[in-house]
Protein backbone atom coordinates (compact mmCIF):
# COMPACT_ATOMS: atom_id res chain seq x y z
CA UNK A 1 0.00 0.00 0.00
CA UNK A 2 1.44 3.28 -1.17
CA UNK A 3 0.96 5.74 1.49
CA UNK A 4 3.89 8.79 0.80
CA UNK A 5 2.34 11.54 -0.23
CA UNK A 6 -1.35 10.87 0.15
CA UNK A 7 -3.96 12.54 1.32
CA UNK A 8 -5.40 10.42 3.73
CA UNK A 9 -8.44 11.35 6.10
CA UNK A 10 -8.66 9.38 9.49
CA UNK A 11 -12.15 9.76 10.79
CA UNK A 12 -12.41 9.47 14.45
CA UNK A 13 -9.33 10.76 17.21
CA UNK A 14 -9.78 7.69 19.83
CA UNK A 15 -6.75 5.50 20.56
CA UNK A 16 -6.57 2.93 16.97
CA UNK A 17 -7.29 6.70 15.45
CA UNK A 18 -4.23 8.45 17.21
CA UNK A 19 -2.34 5.63 16.61
CA UNK A 20 -3.08 5.29 12.98
CA UNK A 21 -2.34 9.27 12.47
CA UNK A 22 1.22 9.09 13.89
CA UNK A 23 2.09 5.54 11.88
CA UNK A 24 0.56 7.47 8.69
CA UNK A 25 2.88 10.58 9.23
CA UNK A 26 6.13 8.53 9.33
CA UNK A 27 5.59 7.54 6.20
CA UNK A 28 5.01 10.25 4.69
CA UNK A 29 1.15 10.98 4.42
CA UNK A 30 -0.62 13.88 4.16
CA UNK A 31 -2.84 13.42 7.92
CA UNK A 32 -6.51 15.23 8.21
CA UNK A 33 -8.08 14.34 11.23
CA UNK A 34 -11.91 15.12 11.50
CA UNK A 35 -14.12 14.18 14.58
CA UNK A 36 -17.59 14.94 16.20
CA UNK A 37 -15.77 16.42 19.41
CA UNK A 38 -14.27 19.79 19.53
CA UNK A 39 -10.64 20.85 19.79
CA UNK A 40 -10.70 21.23 23.67
CA UNK A 41 -12.39 17.64 23.81
CA UNK A 42 -9.66 16.57 22.24
CA UNK A 43 -6.78 18.55 23.59
CA UNK A 44 -4.72 16.08 25.61
CA UNK A 45 -5.10 13.57 22.51
CA UNK A 46 -4.01 16.02 19.81
CA UNK A 47 -0.60 16.95 22.16
CA UNK A 48 0.05 13.45 21.17
CA UNK A 49 0.15 13.74 17.54
CA UNK A 50 3.96 13.66 16.49
CA UNK A 51 3.86 16.60 13.27
CA UNK A 52 1.61 18.85 11.88
CA UNK A 53 -2.29 17.92 10.82
CA UNK A 54 -4.85 19.32 9.12
CA UNK A 55 -7.86 19.46 11.97
CA UNK A 56 -11.58 18.94 10.88
CA UNK A 57 -13.59 19.05 14.70
CA UNK A 58 -16.18 19.30 15.92
CA UNK A 59 -18.04 17.66 13.15
CA UNK A 60 -17.73 16.05 9.80
CA UNK A 61 -17.58 17.73 6.54
CA UNK A 62 -18.22 15.99 2.62
CA UNK A 63 -15.47 17.68 1.11
CA UNK A 64 -12.65 16.19 3.81
CA UNK A 65 -14.09 12.63 2.82
CA UNK A 66 -14.24 13.13 -0.68
CA UNK A 67 -10.93 15.16 -0.94
CA UNK A 68 -9.42 11.91 0.83
CA UNK A 69 -7.55 9.34 -1.39
CA UNK A 70 -8.22 6.92 1.28
CA UNK A 71 -10.12 7.01 4.64
CA UNK A 72 -9.21 5.13 8.20
CA UNK A 73 -12.17 4.71 9.94
CA UNK A 74 -11.84 4.31 14.08
CA UNK A 75 -13.57 1.27 15.12
CA UNK A 76 -15.99 3.21 17.40
CA UNK A 77 -17.42 5.32 13.83
CA UNK A 78 -20.07 4.23 12.36
CA UNK A 79 -19.76 2.53 8.79
CA UNK A 80 -23.90 4.15 8.11
CA UNK A 81 -22.30 7.75 8.31
CA UNK A 82 -23.53 9.74 5.30
CA UNK A 83 -20.44 11.19 4.54
CA UNK A 84 -18.93 7.76 4.32
CA UNK A 85 -21.55 6.06 2.31
CA UNK A 86 -20.72 8.74 -0.31
CA UNK A 87 -17.22 8.72 -0.04
CA UNK A 88 -17.76 4.85 -0.59
CA UNK A 89 -20.11 5.40 -3.31
CA UNK A 90 -17.13 7.72 -5.27
CA UNK A 91 -14.80 4.57 -5.05
CA UNK A 92 -12.49 5.66 -1.89
CA UNK A 93 -10.89 3.40 -0.05
CA UNK A 94 -12.10 3.15 3.57
CA UNK A 95 -10.06 0.64 6.25
CA UNK A 96 -9.96 0.25 9.43
CA UNK A 97 -6.56 0.73 11.63
CA UNK A 98 -6.32 -3.04 11.53
CA UNK A 99 -6.70 -3.50 7.86
CA UNK A 100 -3.87 -0.80 7.64
CA UNK A 101 -1.76 -2.10 9.76
CA UNK A 102 -2.25 -5.91 8.13
CA UNK A 103 -0.76 -4.38 5.18
CA UNK A 104 2.17 -3.50 6.86
CA UNK A 105 3.08 -6.31 8.91
CA UNK A 106 4.94 -9.41 8.77
CA UNK A 107 4.40 -12.50 10.34
CA UNK A 108 0.84 -14.63 10.58
CA UNK A 109 -2.34 -13.91 12.95
CA UNK A 110 -3.90 -15.64 15.37
CA UNK A 111 -7.31 -13.63 15.48
CA UNK A 112 -9.70 -13.68 18.25
CA UNK A 113 -13.03 -12.10 18.04
CA UNK A 114 -16.67 -13.46 19.69
CA UNK A 115 -19.79 -11.17 21.83
CA UNK A 116 -17.71 -11.96 25.42
CA UNK A 117 -14.41 -13.58 26.63
CA UNK A 118 -12.28 -11.85 23.19
CA UNK A 119 -9.68 -10.22 26.26
CA UNK A 120 -8.95 -12.63 28.44
CA UNK A 121 -8.17 -15.45 25.35
CA UNK A 122 -6.42 -13.22 23.34
CA UNK A 123 -4.44 -12.15 26.90
CA UNK A 124 -4.01 -16.28 28.01
CA UNK A 125 -3.17 -16.96 23.93
CA UNK A 126 -0.20 -14.41 24.34
CA UNK A 127 0.79 -16.47 27.24
CA UNK A 128 0.76 -19.93 26.06
CA UNK A 129 3.07 -18.74 23.42
CA UNK A 130 5.34 -17.19 24.94
CA UNK A 131 5.43 -19.82 27.51
CA UNK A 132 5.76 -22.32 25.10
CA UNK A 133 8.45 -20.21 23.50
CA UNK A 134 6.84 -19.27 20.35
CA UNK A 135 7.51 -15.12 19.91
CA UNK A 136 4.52 -13.54 19.66
CA UNK A 137 2.79 -9.81 20.33
CA UNK A 138 -0.50 -9.12 21.66
CA UNK A 139 -2.63 -6.16 20.49
CA UNK A 140 -5.52 -5.11 18.67
CA UNK A 141 -8.75 -4.31 20.45
CA UNK A 142 -6.92 -5.47 24.10
CA UNK A 143 -4.93 -2.40 24.12
CA UNK A 144 -2.78 -1.55 21.96
CA UNK A 145 -3.45 -0.90 18.57
CA UNK A 146 -1.68 -3.05 15.97
CA UNK A 147 -0.24 -0.79 14.07
CA UNK A 148 1.71 0.09 17.16
CA UNK A 149 3.37 -3.49 16.44
CA UNK A 150 4.33 -2.68 12.53
CA UNK A 151 7.42 -0.87 13.82
CA UNK A 152 8.74 -3.61 15.92
CA UNK A 153 11.49 -5.56 14.45
CA UNK A 154 11.22 -8.91 12.43
CA UNK A 155 13.63 -11.07 11.52
CA UNK A 156 14.05 -12.41 7.41
CA UNK A 157 11.26 -15.05 7.81
CA UNK A 158 7.99 -13.63 7.02
CA UNK A 159 6.35 -16.25 9.36
CA UNK A 160 9.50 -15.31 12.38
CA UNK A 161 6.03 -12.76 14.25
CA UNK A 162 2.89 -14.05 15.88
CA UNK A 163 0.60 -11.36 16.46
CA UNK A 164 -1.94 -12.74 18.64
CA UNK A 165 -5.11 -9.90 17.80
CA UNK A 166 -8.22 -9.40 19.77
CA UNK A 167 -10.63 -7.91 17.26
CA UNK A 168 -14.30 -6.53 17.46
CA UNK A 169 -17.08 -6.53 15.01
CA UNK A 170 -16.96 -2.63 14.68
CA UNK A 171 -12.94 -3.19 13.36
CA UNK A 172 -13.94 -6.31 11.31
CA UNK A 173 -16.21 -4.38 9.19
CA UNK A 174 -14.27 -2.36 6.90
CA UNK A 175 -11.05 -5.27 6.51
CA UNK A 176 -10.56 -6.58 3.18
CA UNK A 177 -6.98 -8.43 2.82
CA UNK A 178 -6.77 -8.85 6.42
CA UNK A 179 -5.90 -12.38 6.91
CA UNK A 180 -6.02 -14.61 9.87
CA UNK A 181 -3.69 -18.03 9.67
CA UNK A 182 -5.91 -18.84 13.13
CA UNK A 183 -9.31 -17.38 13.65
CA UNK A 184 -11.46 -17.95 16.73
CA UNK A 185 -15.07 -16.91 17.01
CA UNK A 186 -16.20 -18.18 20.56
CA UNK A 187 -20.02 -17.10 21.02
CA UNK A 188 -22.27 -14.94 19.59
CA UNK A 189 -25.25 -13.71 21.49
CA UNK A 190 -26.67 -9.95 21.33
CA UNK A 191 -24.60 -7.20 21.23
CA UNK A 192 -24.33 -3.63 20.31
CA UNK A 193 -28.03 -3.48 18.76
CA UNK A 194 -27.66 0.05 19.06
CA UNK A 195 -25.37 -0.04 16.06
CA UNK A 196 -27.08 -3.69 14.37
CA UNK A 197 -30.12 -2.98 14.51
CA UNK A 198 -30.65 -6.67 12.72
CA UNK A 199 -28.99 -9.14 14.80
CA UNK A 200 -28.27 -10.89 11.22
CA UNK A 201 -26.00 -8.06 10.66
CA UNK A 202 -24.04 -8.47 13.83
CA UNK A 203 -23.12 -11.78 13.18
CA UNK A 204 -21.95 -11.21 9.65
CA UNK A 205 -19.63 -8.72 11.05
CA UNK A 206 -18.38 -11.53 13.64
CA UNK A 207 -18.26 -13.44 10.54
CA UNK A 208 -15.97 -11.20 8.79
CA UNK A 209 -12.58 -12.67 10.51
CA UNK A 210 -12.74 -15.43 8.41
CA UNK A 211 -12.66 -13.87 5.21
CA UNK A 212 -9.49 -14.35 3.78
CA UNK A 213 -9.02 -17.74 4.80
CA UNK A 214 -8.16 -20.44 2.32
CA UNK A 215 -7.50 -24.07 3.24
CA UNK A 216 -4.14 -23.61 4.51
CA UNK A 217 -5.82 -21.59 7.97
CA UNK A 218 -7.74 -22.84 10.61
CA UNK A 219 -11.06 -21.41 12.43
CA UNK A 220 -11.82 -21.96 15.75
CA UNK A 221 -14.88 -22.37 17.07
CA UNK A 222 -17.81 -22.98 19.71
CA UNK A 223 -19.35 -26.12 19.20
CA UNK A 224 -21.59 -25.40 22.18
CA UNK A 225 -22.97 -22.14 20.44
CA UNK A 226 -25.82 -22.96 17.46
CA UNK A 227 -24.84 -19.04 15.79
CA UNK A 228 -20.90 -20.17 15.74
CA UNK A 229 -21.87 -24.16 14.84
CA UNK A 230 -23.67 -22.86 11.58
CA UNK A 231 -20.43 -21.31 10.09
CA UNK A 232 -18.34 -24.07 9.89
CA UNK A 233 -19.75 -25.25 6.85
CA UNK A 234 -18.92 -22.37 4.82
CA UNK A 235 -15.61 -21.71 5.62
CA UNK A 236 -12.47 -22.90 3.29
CA UNK A 237 -10.40 -23.04 6.19
CA UNK A 238 -10.22 -26.36 8.48
CA UNK A 239 -12.40 -26.47 11.53
CA UNK A 240 -11.73 -27.24 15.08
CA UNK A 241 -14.67 -26.88 17.58
CA UNK A 242 -14.33 -27.09 21.54
CA UNK A 243 -16.90 -27.64 24.10
CA UNK A 244 -17.23 -27.69 27.44
CA UNK A 245 -20.29 -29.69 27.03
CA UNK A 246 -19.70 -32.65 24.77
CA UNK A 247 -17.41 -35.25 23.82
CA UNK A 248 -16.30 -34.38 20.19
CA UNK A 249 -15.09 -36.79 17.35
CA UNK A 250 -12.42 -33.75 16.17
CA UNK A 251 -11.70 -31.61 18.57
CA UNK A 252 -10.72 -30.20 21.91
CA UNK A 253 -13.19 -30.91 25.00
CA UNK A 254 -13.63 -31.74 28.52
CA UNK A 255 -14.33 -35.33 29.59
CA UNK A 256 -14.39 -36.18 33.08
CA UNK A 257 -12.71 -32.93 34.57
CA UNK A 258 -9.98 -33.40 32.08
CA UNK A 259 -9.43 -31.11 28.55
CA UNK A 260 -8.80 -33.50 25.75
CA UNK A 261 -8.54 -33.34 22.32
CA UNK A 262 -8.92 -35.41 19.15
CA UNK A 263 -6.95 -34.00 16.45
CA UNK A 264 -5.16 -35.62 13.23
CA UNK A 265 -5.80 -39.21 14.43
CA UNK A 266 -4.35 -38.71 17.66
CA UNK A 267 -5.90 -38.65 21.26
CA UNK A 268 -4.49 -36.22 24.21
CA UNK A 269 -5.09 -35.06 27.77
CA UNK A 270 -4.27 -31.77 27.77
CA UNK A 271 -4.95 -30.39 31.34
CA UNK A 272 -7.17 -31.01 34.61
CA UNK A 273 -10.00 -28.26 35.03
CA UNK A 274 -9.18 -28.56 38.44
CA UNK A 275 -6.00 -26.53 38.31
CA UNK A 276 -7.38 -23.90 35.95
CA UNK A 277 -7.43 -20.54 37.96
CA UNK A 278 -9.67 -18.95 36.68
CA UNK A 279 -13.07 -18.91 37.64
CA UNK A 280 -16.33 -19.71 35.83
CA UNK A 281 -17.85 -21.97 33.06
CA UNK A 282 -17.07 -19.16 30.68
CA UNK A 283 -13.23 -19.02 31.53
CA UNK A 284 -13.40 -22.44 31.10
CA UNK A 285 -14.57 -21.80 27.40
CA UNK A 286 -11.67 -19.07 26.98
CA UNK A 287 -9.23 -21.82 28.25
CA UNK A 288 -10.57 -24.69 26.05
CA UNK A 289 -9.87 -21.81 22.93
CA UNK A 290 -7.18 -20.90 23.85
CA UNK A 291 -5.74 -25.04 24.38
CA UNK A 292 -7.12 -25.47 20.54
CA UNK A 293 -4.44 -22.84 19.55
CA UNK A 294 -1.42 -24.45 21.53
CA UNK A 295 -2.70 -27.86 19.80
CA UNK A 296 -2.13 -26.16 16.29
CA UNK A 297 0.94 -25.06 17.83
CA UNK A 298 2.60 -27.64 18.89
CA UNK A 299 2.64 -26.41 22.44
CA UNK A 300 3.24 -29.33 25.43
CA UNK A 301 0.27 -30.52 27.09
CA UNK A 302 3.07 -29.68 30.12
CA UNK A 303 3.07 -26.36 29.01
CA UNK A 304 -0.65 -25.56 28.30
CA UNK A 305 -1.48 -26.56 32.00
CA UNK A 306 1.45 -24.61 34.10
CA UNK A 307 -0.32 -21.27 32.15
CA UNK A 308 -3.84 -22.50 33.25
CA UNK A 309 -2.64 -22.78 36.62
CA UNK A 310 -0.95 -19.71 36.49
CA UNK A 311 -3.22 -17.38 34.55
CA UNK A 312 -5.51 -15.47 36.79
CA UNK A 313 -7.07 -12.81 34.26
CA UNK A 314 -7.01 -9.90 32.50
CA UNK A 315 -7.80 -6.28 34.44
CA UNK A 316 -10.86 -5.46 34.66
CA UNK A 317 -11.92 -9.09 34.07
CA UNK A 318 -13.95 -9.95 36.94
CA UNK A 319 -10.54 -8.99 38.72
CA UNK A 320 -10.48 -9.07 42.46
CA UNK A 321 -9.65 -5.74 43.59
CA UNK A 322 -9.34 -7.07 47.39
CA UNK A 323 -11.19 -7.01 50.61
CA UNK A 324 -12.90 -5.08 53.10
CA UNK A 325 -14.12 -6.12 56.05
CA UNK A 326 -14.36 -9.70 54.89
CA UNK A 327 -16.35 -8.44 51.69
CA UNK A 328 -14.51 -8.83 48.60
CA UNK A 329 -14.15 -6.24 45.78
CA UNK A 330 -14.36 -7.51 42.17
CA UNK A 331 -14.00 -5.03 39.29
CA UNK A 332 -15.63 -6.46 35.96
CA UNK A 333 -15.88 -2.99 33.99
CA UNK A 334 -15.17 -5.24 30.64
CA UNK A 335 -18.82 -6.15 30.98
CA UNK A 336 -20.17 -4.14 28.48
CA UNK A 337 -22.70 -6.01 27.36
CA UNK A 338 -25.46 -8.21 28.98
CA UNK A 339 -24.37 -11.51 28.41
CA UNK A 340 -20.99 -10.73 30.16
CA UNK A 341 -22.79 -9.59 33.31
CA UNK A 342 -24.60 -12.66 33.43
CA UNK A 343 -21.32 -14.55 32.78
CA UNK A 344 -20.19 -12.72 36.22
CA UNK A 345 -23.07 -13.07 38.26
CA UNK A 346 -22.86 -17.03 37.34
CA UNK A 347 -18.89 -17.18 38.46
CA UNK A 348 -19.16 -15.76 42.10
CA UNK A 349 -21.08 -17.82 45.03
CA UNK A 350 -20.94 -15.00 47.62
CA UNK A 351 -24.55 -12.56 48.10
CA UNK A 352 -23.95 -9.57 45.62
CA UNK A 353 -23.45 -5.70 46.00
CA UNK A 354 -23.92 -5.17 41.72
CA UNK A 355 -23.05 -1.95 40.12
CA UNK A 356 -24.53 -1.67 36.83
CA UNK A 357 -25.41 0.67 34.02
CA UNK A 358 -24.00 3.00 31.86
CA UNK A 359 -24.63 3.89 28.00
CA UNK A 360 -27.49 1.38 26.59
CA UNK A 361 -26.42 -0.35 23.72
CA UNK A 362 -30.03 -2.07 23.29
CA UNK A 363 -30.41 -4.92 25.43
CA UNK A 364 -32.35 -6.45 26.81
CA UNK A 365 -31.85 -6.07 30.78
CA UNK A 366 -35.02 -8.68 31.95
CA UNK A 367 -32.73 -11.58 31.13
CA UNK A 368 -31.03 -11.21 34.08
CA UNK A 369 -34.04 -11.28 36.27
CA UNK A 370 -33.22 -15.49 37.28
CA UNK A 371 -29.92 -14.42 38.26
CA UNK A 372 -30.89 -11.55 39.79
CA UNK A 373 -33.55 -13.07 42.10
CA UNK A 374 -31.34 -15.62 43.26
CA UNK A 375 -28.19 -13.86 43.88
CA UNK A 376 -28.43 -9.92 44.13
CA UNK A 377 -28.89 -8.54 47.88
CA UNK A 378 -28.92 -4.86 46.29
CA UNK A 379 -28.27 -3.16 42.62
CA UNK A 380 -26.40 -0.34 43.21
CA UNK A 381 -27.69 1.74 39.23
CA UNK A 382 -25.33 4.41 37.70
CA UNK A 383 -25.04 6.52 34.66
CA UNK A 384 -27.68 7.04 31.57
CA UNK A 385 -28.74 4.00 31.93
CA UNK A 386 -30.22 3.74 35.34
CA UNK A 387 -34.01 4.19 34.67
CA UNK A 388 -34.23 1.81 31.85
CA UNK A 389 -32.58 -1.08 33.90
CA UNK A 390 -34.39 0.02 37.28
CA UNK A 391 -37.46 0.27 35.22
CA UNK A 392 -37.31 -3.76 33.66
CA UNK A 393 -35.73 -4.60 37.06
CA UNK A 394 -37.73 -3.54 39.77
CA UNK A 395 -39.60 -6.15 40.68
CA UNK A 396 -36.86 -8.46 41.15
CA UNK A 397 -34.01 -6.73 43.16
CA UNK A 398 -33.57 -3.84 45.98
CA UNK A 399 -32.31 -0.97 43.77
CA UNK A 400 -30.35 1.90 45.04
CA UNK A 401 -29.27 5.13 43.22
CA UNK A 402 -25.37 6.56 42.91
CA UNK A 403 -24.49 9.98 41.10
CA UNK A 404 -21.00 8.34 40.32
CA UNK A 405 -18.88 5.61 40.83
CA UNK A 406 -17.60 6.40 44.34
CA UNK A 407 -21.00 7.20 45.18
CA UNK A 408 -21.56 3.63 44.30
CA UNK A 409 -18.26 1.98 45.92
CA UNK A 410 -19.79 3.75 49.16
CA UNK A 411 -23.33 2.27 48.93
CA UNK A 412 -22.04 -0.84 48.39
CA UNK A 413 -19.35 -0.41 51.68
CA UNK A 414 -22.19 0.80 53.97
CA UNK A 415 -24.87 -2.18 52.67
CA UNK A 416 -22.50 -4.76 52.56
CA UNK A 417 -21.72 -7.57 55.27
CA UNK A 418 -19.43 -10.92 55.74
CA UNK A 419 -19.20 -13.40 53.22
CA UNK A 420 -20.51 -10.76 50.63
CA UNK A 421 -19.10 -9.72 47.20
CA UNK A 422 -19.23 -6.03 45.61
CA UNK A 423 -19.16 -6.41 41.92
CA UNK A 424 -18.77 -3.73 39.43
CA UNK A 425 -20.40 -5.61 36.10
CA UNK A 426 -21.43 -2.63 34.20
CA UNK A 427 -23.78 -4.54 31.10
CA UNK A 428 -23.26 -1.26 28.99
CA UNK A 429 -20.75 1.18 27.52
CA UNK A 430 -18.76 3.40 29.75
CA UNK A 431 -19.09 6.51 27.38
CA UNK A 432 -21.67 8.32 29.21
CA UNK A 433 -19.48 9.12 32.59
CA UNK A 434 -15.93 7.44 31.58
CA UNK A 435 -13.12 7.76 28.60
CA UNK A 436 -13.81 4.14 28.34
CA UNK A 437 -14.19 0.52 30.31
CA UNK A 438 -10.42 0.73 31.84
CA UNK A 439 -10.97 4.47 32.86
CA UNK A 440 -14.35 3.30 34.42
CA UNK A 441 -12.60 0.27 35.84
CA UNK A 442 -9.70 2.17 37.45
CA UNK A 443 -11.77 4.75 39.12
CA UNK A 444 -13.78 1.54 41.23
CA UNK A 445 -10.42 0.70 41.69
CA UNK A 446 -9.44 4.02 43.23
CA UNK A 447 -13.07 4.47 44.99
CA UNK A 448 -12.23 1.33 46.65
CA UNK A 449 -8.88 2.37 47.95
CA UNK A 450 -10.13 5.03 49.66
CA UNK A 451 -12.75 3.47 51.58
CA UNK A 452 -11.96 3.74 55.04
CA UNK A 453 -14.31 3.08 58.34
CA UNK A 454 -18.01 3.46 58.54
CA UNK A 455 -20.48 4.43 61.67
CA UNK A 456 -22.98 2.42 60.67
CA UNK A 457 -23.05 -1.20 59.47
CA UNK A 458 -26.48 -1.71 60.92
CA UNK A 459 -28.32 -0.60 57.62
CA UNK A 460 -31.39 -2.67 56.18
CA UNK A 461 -31.33 -2.61 52.31
CA UNK A 462 -32.90 0.41 51.20
CA UNK A 463 -36.38 0.45 49.49
CA UNK A 464 -36.82 -0.79 45.78
CA UNK A 465 -36.23 1.38 43.08
CA UNK A 466 -35.06 4.04 45.48
CA UNK A 467 -33.94 7.35 43.52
Amino acid sequence: MEIEGKNILVVGLARSGLAATNFLLAHGAQVTITDIRSRKELKETISQVKKPVCYSLGGHHLKDFLNADMIVLSPGVTTQLPELREAAQQKIPIYSEVELAYRFLRGQIIGVTGSNGKTTTTALIGELLRKGKHPCVVAGNIGSPLIDSVELPNTSDSFSETFVVELSSFQLETIEKFRCHIALLLNITPDHQDRYPKFEDYIDAKERIFLQQTSEDFAILNADDPHTLKIQNKLQSSVLLFSRKKILEKGVFVNNGIIQANWNGCQLELASIKEIRLRGNHNLENVLAASAVGLLLGITPQTMMQTFKNFSGVEHRLELVGEWNDVSFYNDSKATNIDSTSQALKALDNPLLLIMGGQDKGGDFKKLKPLMSNKVKLLILIGQSSDQIANQLQDTVEIARAKSMQDAVKLSQEYSHSGDAVLLSPGCASFDMFDNFEHRGQIFKEAFRKLGPIKDKTKPLVRKHSK
